[in-house]
Order: C-alpha cells, then sequence, then structure tokens
C-alpha cells in the first residue's frame, strides 16, 4: 500500500521540479530584460509588472477555470489578509531587484539568491523549530563570514543582497502554507497591488513623467510584456514551491543567481577580491549545504522504507 502511495507521488514531484528550473532559469536571464528598460525608473516598472500582471493572470484563470477559487480567496478574511502580506514581500522584492539591475549590481542581486537557500534554512530554525545539523551552522558560518568579508572588504554592506534573500523567504514560505493555489493566489496578489500601482502611473502620465506612451512602441511593448514576464516564472515557482520540501526549492534556486552572476560579469561589473572572497564562500557553504541535505534525504528515504 505504502509502495502504491509512494509511486503516485513521483509525476507530482517531477512536474515540481521542472517547475522549479524552468522558474529559476526565467529569472536568472531577468536582468537582461530589465536592461532593455534603460531609460524607466525602478518604480515605473514595478507598477507595470503590477499592472500588466492583471490581464495576463486573468486570462490564464479563465482557460484553468479557477474564479471559483479566486472568489473563496477573495471571501476569506485570513487567506486574503496572508495573500496581502505575501503581496507586499514580493513587490518589495521587485523593486529592490529592479533597482540593482538598472544601477549595475546585479551581481549584489545574484549574491542575495545565493544566500536565499541559507535564508529556508534560518526560516526552519525560527519559524519551525527545527535544529542545525553540524554542516549546516558551518554552512550559515561561512555565508556569515562572506557577507562580512564583502562589507568590510568592499567597504559596501551587501543590504541589496540580504533583503532579496528575506523577502524572497518570506514570500516562499507564506505561499507554501496559504491554501490557495498559484495563479489564483498570484492573481489575488496581483490584483490588490494593481489600485496603487495604477494610481502611481496615471500621476506619473499626468505630470509629463512617465516613460509609457511617451516613447517608441518597442518600449511601449517591452512594459506591457512586465505582465507575462513576472506572471509565468511566480506561476512555476508557486507551482513547484507547494510540491517539493523547502530545501529542495532552496537547492534549484542556485539555477537563478548563476545566470545572473554570468551576466553581471558579461555586463562588466567590478568584480574586487572582496567579492572572489566572498562568493567562494558562499559557493563553498552552498557545496557543503547541498552535500548534508542530499545525504539527509538519502537517510529520511531509508528509514521509511525500512
Amino acid at each position: 500500500m505504502s509502495g502504491g502511495n509512494h509511486k503516485s507521488l513521483h509525476p507530482d514531484i517531477q512536474f515540481g521540479l521542472l517547475a522549479g528550473v524552468g522558474a529559476y532559469t526565467l529569472w536568472g536571464v531577468f536582468p537582461a530584460y530589465l536592461k532593455l528598460l534603460y531609460d524607466v525608473s525602478a518604480l515605473e516598472i514595478l507598477a507595470h509588472r503590477i499592472v500588466w500582471s492583471v490581464p495576463f493572470g486573468a486570462l490564464l484563470i479563465s482557460l484553468r477555470s479557477q474564479w471559483r477559487e479566486v472568489k473563496t480567496a477573495f471571501m476569506t478574511w485570513r487567506v486574503l489578509i496572508l495573500l496581502g502580506v505575501s503581496a507586499i514581500a514580493i513587490s518589495g522584492n521587485w523593486l529592490i531587484y529592479v533597482w540593482a539591475v538598472i544601477n549595475d549590481r546585479i551581481l549584489e542581486a545574484s549574491l542575495g539568491y545565493y544566500i536565499n537557500p541559507l535564508m529556508y534554512v534560518a526560516a526552519g530554525v525560527f519559524v519551525l523549530g527545527e535544529h542545525l545539523r553540524p554542516a549546516q551552522i558551518i554552512a550559515v558560518v561561512l555565508a556569515t563570514a562572506g557577507v562580512l568579508v564583502l562589507t568590510f572588504g568592499a567597504g559596501v554592506f551587501p543590504w541589496v543582497s540580504l533583503t532579496l534573500a528575506v523577502l524572497f523567504t518570506l514570500y516562499g514560505y507564506l505561499r507554501k502554507t496559504i491554501p490557495v493555489g498559484a495563479m489564483p493566489g498570484l492573481f489575488v496578489e496581483t490584483t490588490l497591488l494593481s489600485p496603487i500601482a495604477l494610481a502611481y502611473l496615471f500621476w506619473l502620465m499626468s505630470s509629463g513623467a512617465a516613460v509609457f506612451l511617451a516613447h517608441s512602441v518597442g518600449m511601449n511593448t517591452l512594459l506591457i510584456l512586465a505582465g507575462p514576464v513576472t506572471v509565468v516564472p511566480l506561476v512555476l515557482f508557486a507551482l513547484s514551491a507547494r510540491r517539493l520540501k523547502l530545501s529542495t526549492v532552496g537547492f534549484l534556486q542556485y539555477i537563478g543567481p548563476t545566470i545572473q552572476f554570468a551576466l553581471g560579469i558579461y555586463y562588466g561589473e567590478p568584480f574586487t577580491t572582496a567579492h572572489a572572497i566572498c562568493f567562494g564562500l558562499i559557493w563553498t557553504a552552498l557545496a557543503i549545504f547541498s552535500i548534508d541535505a542530499a545525504r539527509a534525504n538519502r537517510a529520511e528515504r531509508l528509514m521509511k522504507a525500512a
């Protein structure tokens, strides 16, 4: 009986893995898209991401016949409040990330997402009451040392990295625990944020400061595409987060920052000795963390099999 249940989970887990890989790959190449929006401010880009995500999300919900779930989410106060909190977390993450990319700080942003798996460990300790294994303690110490090296060696406290990691961990934790599907949840989040985003865009346009409708057709099209560019990877992530353990989601996280790191180097961002030592310590920490997680998962499977 247990063997049958174990096999029945395989397709779901495989789908979660594919969705996770797709999400993090799209996030990895996202800076290349943002670099095309060279004349647009971070706040205007954020507003367009929110506003254009609503109609694109509505289209996906219609195709998947999920309006009943959306209605339930809006009518359940606890779910609505939690989605409001997750909306604040992800919009804050979007704003800081966009600002970092357009201000040539892709490497610092990538560092934030390298730290993110270790933030999942911290969330497990402080929120779920989990205990750290020795290897996890070593990984956290090495990562902390890396942040300190960058802070004192390069003379810049990596607030972008740490804030991105904290906000995205909070978002991932909330979306794993809120009882609502991936697309309905994202639609509610962006709908809650859209009045503020629309008001800001109207203010920009009335004051003549908006890029939208004031530049080329190509730039306008890129801003409209901010909707699908935002929704697709987030839906994939939410689908993945609801099917996989936090530790597995954290492992897949390495894909995104690795692509971002390469793009940061490609765009000619400064890579000092302090950066090299910091990233080296973080990568070592992640290697230890990954090996330990693999061993722990193997031991857990063996115990269940026994």
